[in-house]
């Protein structure tokens, strides 16, 4: 009996677009559609979705990121 209970495969919850709200799309989970991904995509691309630090990078770090090898 135990058995049966460990082997039943529950769904995912449905949830809405992120973005607006609207219900997903299973070619654009989880959005409703491309511009909706879209935009998610220019709101990481644009740091919106950073996390404010007080740390500041070293000299060394940025020297580094620039750099032509």
């Amino acid at each position: 009996m135990s058995d049966d209970v460990d082997n039943k495969v529950v769904p995912l919850k449905q949830r809405p677009c992120p973005v607006c709200r609207k219900p997903a799309t299973a070619k654009h989970r989880p959005f409703c559609s491309k511009r909706c991904a879209d935009l998610d995509l220019g709101q990481w691309l644009d740091g919106g979705y950073r996390i404010p630090t007080e740390e500041h990078p070293d000299d060394g770090e940025l020297t580094d990121l620039y750099r032509d090898d």
